[in-house]
């Protein structure tokens, strides 16, 4: 049988002993990986279909936590919808911004292209640095927002923007925002210096005239790799909010205008202790990310198509 035939297959052995030097350098992250990644979600999983409180032995009861979360969890089905919202609007914006601002500081030359990703990256590695934008929306007279608005006549009491449901999830997206030019903003900067200037004019001679085609021809098909991890990340950090939520307008917030899916689990998990239950959400959100990242990922497989 040829090797060409895409059904042959070589023996085990004859990989190993190809490519045995590699597995090795790999194996101890490997380990961690398993240890640490891929045992905790299979545990999660298992421990999903329990009622389990941390103190009695697991108990096997099936489908009920998951009947439960669906049927009966009245606060789950409000924290799903502001999640996909959060996520709708946060994920295709902050993944935009986080290409378009990498394009233009890439352009820049290199003492004040360093600066600038240093400008704009520093808000995702600050911490607790958003609890800036607590001052800035305060309830009260001396909060920066309201103090504006007296000082113009546009108002004439002070808003209380962190207490209102109206307010809280418009606040919660600006400063997702704010903080979303983190890894796939250092992970874009870095695809598009590796993409070989030399296809540039060799597409200048095919044809390609403006910097629209550019991008989608060369740009974009040459970094698909930083494309697709820029994508996930985006989507994750976006489905994955909880601490930003319960630092600004408090847990739980009112009327749950601020409930996410993560601060759902964060009740069940680490409040409640009723782990069963949590790992049940767990799962459902982990299932939430796959889904919602195969389908970006097969629609990024298209460009330059």
């Amino acid at each position: 049988m040829s090797q060409n035939d895409k059904s042959y297959r070589e023996p085990f052995s004859a990989v190993w002993k190809k490519n045995k030097y590699k597995y090795l350098m790999i194996l101890p992250f490997g380990i961690i990986f398993v240890l640490f990644t891929v045992l905790p979600v299979l545990i999660a999983i298992a421990l999903s279909f329990t009622d389990f409180d941390m103190v009695s032995i697991p108990k096997f009861i099936g489908l009920s936590n998951y009947i439960s979360l669906f049927v009966e969890d009245d606060i789950f089905l409000i924290a799903v919808k502001n999640t996909l919202f959060f996520a709708v609007v946060t994920g295709p914006v902050s993944y935009i911004m986080c290409f378009i601002f990498a394009w233009l500081v890439n352009e820049l030359p290199r003492i004040p292209r360093a600066f600038m990703t240093l400008i704009f990256y520093a808000p995702s590695i600050s911490g607790n640095a958003y609890l800036i934008w607590k001052i800035l929306f305060s309830s009260d007279t001396y909060g920066w927002a309201n103090a504006w608005l007296l000082k113009l006549g546009i108002t004439t009491d002070a808003i209380q923007w962190l207490t209102t449901a109206g307010y809280i999830m418009p606040i919660l997206v600006i400063v997702q925002l704010w903080l979303s030019l983190g890894v796939s903003f250092l992970t874009f900067i870095a695809g598009l210096q590796t993409v070989d200037k030399a296809l540039y004019e060799a597409a200048a001679v095919e044809g390609i005239r403006n910097r629209w085609q550019e991008l989608w021809f060369i740009t974009f098909p040459s970094m698909k790799p930083q494309l697709l991890f820029g994508a996930v990340m985006q989507i994750t950090s976006s489905l994955s909010v909880s601490q930003l939520s319960i630092d600004l307008v408090g847990f739980p917030s009112v009327d749950y205008a601020g409930h996410t899916i993560l601060t759902h689990l964060h009740d069940y998990g680490n409040i409640r202790y009723q782990m069963g239950y949590a790992c049940t959400i767990a799962v459902v959100l982990f299932l939430m990310m796959m889904l919602i990242n195969i389908i970006i990922q097969k629609l990024l497989r298209k460009i330059g198509e």
